[in-house]
């Protein structure tokens, strides 16, 4: 059975690249102020498409509260009835590709360098997409289960249509086990399977002292800065060695699952010679264990074109990613009123609500990951391991919630050297193929579990 698969997994690698560079090239990026909205639209239309030819019917392009489209599709098993259900999940949108001159290679074009796929969204997610239609046409005919499909289109935007989406059609997308493939392995080779995903809070904060520019050479030492109060305000959020200092928030907890070796870290993470990783804990508890603040940007004047003169206001936004364990809610409060307590000189600081998302950990003890695990097995020839992400997905909260009984795996080809979000983003197709084909196994497994 399994050398089986594996022949009809790799005799599609050819189409699996072909395809790819199909999806690769639609610009769908879920934002009309940058990209037109006609490309997500090519996008969906090519999933839909793509999936009629793999069996699924009742195909349709579901408008969400966002304006984005999702598409939906369902092949049943030929079985009496009783098979499970499983819902494949995955997106058609994409990150912008930011820095276009910092990509070694056209970013919506596919292109193979050093063994490796490079292009936006050849892992996230369409990689995923791949994945999945890799692990159909391999089975062709003998599918023992139910499938339902789920691919949406503004995931990467984070404006919650598919959350609006799932409660109101929970009979349509209910499932017995739902594959959430947009994660991905520890590293290329190693298969795992994220258990715990970081909610966030994300907060801007503003900073007023003057009421106008002021000369710095006129009232510069005397007159408040506000630039230099959000300054200290930012740096009161990290002790010495990076550990997270919100006042009222738990950073101090440990991760007890696969470890992350820090010299692979520092590797994955690009980081330059010389210079420290941040916390007193492991990488491994830094990253899905503790709470972790970013500066995502500051408003302020840039160095070309700035002039001699101290600034009345400034602001940031702050993303506060929160682990399994501890509310969003409570770190967004924790975090609002710490801004306002290290405020100094009494400057005027008004700290607006962006977003929060609850923390996420998946049950591992039911028939589906039983059958990943063997799944696993024997597509890599090595035991599945289990990790978390510092990332958030929050629509497994809303999955969980919906569905409570039922099994959400989070799996893919993403993996620390695909650059996720970055410029020059890549897949290794062998992951792709390995993954696949471990999809493949578990849906024929689960029925019989």
């Amino acid at each position: 059975m399994v050398d089986g698969l594996r022949e009809a997994v790799d005799a599609q690698v050819p189409r699996i690249r072909a395809d790819l560079a199909e999806l690769v090239s639609f610009r769908s990026v879920a934002d009309a102020r940058q990209y037109p909205p006609e490309e997500c639209e090519r996008a969906a239309t090519w999933v839909r498409d793509r999936f009629a030819e793999v069996g699924f019917t009742n195909l349709e392009l579901y408008p969400t509260a966002d304006g984005s489209k999702a598409v939906y599709g369902e092949r049943r098993s030929a079985g009496n009835g009783r098979n499970p259900t499983v819902l494949l999940y995955a997106h058609y949108d994409v990150q912008p590709p930011l820095d276009e001159h910092a990509w070694r290679t056209p970013p919506f074009e596919l292109t193979e360098v050093d063994g490796r796929w490079y292009g936006r969204g050849a892992a996230d997610c369409k990689g995923n997409i791949l994945m999945h239609l890799t692990a159909l046409r391999a089975l062709g005919d003998d599918i023992p289960v139910n499938l339902k499909l789920i691919v949406e289109g503004s995931e990467e935007q984070g404006t919650g249509g598919l959350e609006e989406f799932v409660p109101e059609h929970a009979d349509l997308l209910r499932a017995d086990a739902i594959l959430v493939c947009d994660t991905g392995n520890a590293a290329v080779g190693v298969p795992t399977v994220t258990t715990s995903l970081r909610g966030l809070a994300n907060v801007v904060v503003t900073v007023e002292a003057l009421s106008s520019e002021m000369h710095s050479g006129m009232f510069g030492g005397a007159a408040p800065d506000a630039l230099a109060a959000l300054v200290r305000m930012l740096a009161s959020l990290r002790d010495e060695q990076g550990n997270t200092t919100i006042t009222g928030l738990d950073a101090s907890q440990t991760w007890h699952g696969v470890d992350y070796p820090a010299d692979q870290f520092r590797t994955d993470a690009n980081v330059l010679h010389g210079v420290s990783l941040l916390g007193s804990g492991s990488v491994a508890d830094m990253l899905w264990a503790r709470p972790a603040v970013t500066i995502l940007g500051i408003d302020c004047p840039p160095v070309v074109g700035s002039a001699a003169a101290i600034q009345p206001r400034s602001r940031a936004r702050l993303n506060l990613r929160v682990p399994p364990g501890t509310d969003s809610e409570a770190a967004l409060t924790a975090l609002s009123a710490h801004l306002r307590a290290v405020a100094p000189w009494g400057v005027r600081v008004a700290v607006e609500r962006e977003s929060a998302g609850a923390p996420f950990e998946a049950r591992t003890d039911g028939p589906a990951y039983a059958a990943l695990r063997d799944a696993f097995q024997e597509s890599y020839g090595r035991d599945m391991t289990t990790a978390g992400q510092g990332g958030s997905i929050p629509l497994c909260n809303v999955f969980a919630e919906t569905y409570p009984d039922a099994e959400i795996v989070l799996m893919g080809v993403e993996e620390p050297r695909t650059l996720m979000h970055a410029p020059n983003e890549s897949v290794d197709p062998s992951e792709i193929a390995h993954m696949a084909l471990a999809e493949a196994l578990f849906l024929r497994r689960y029925a019989s579990v």
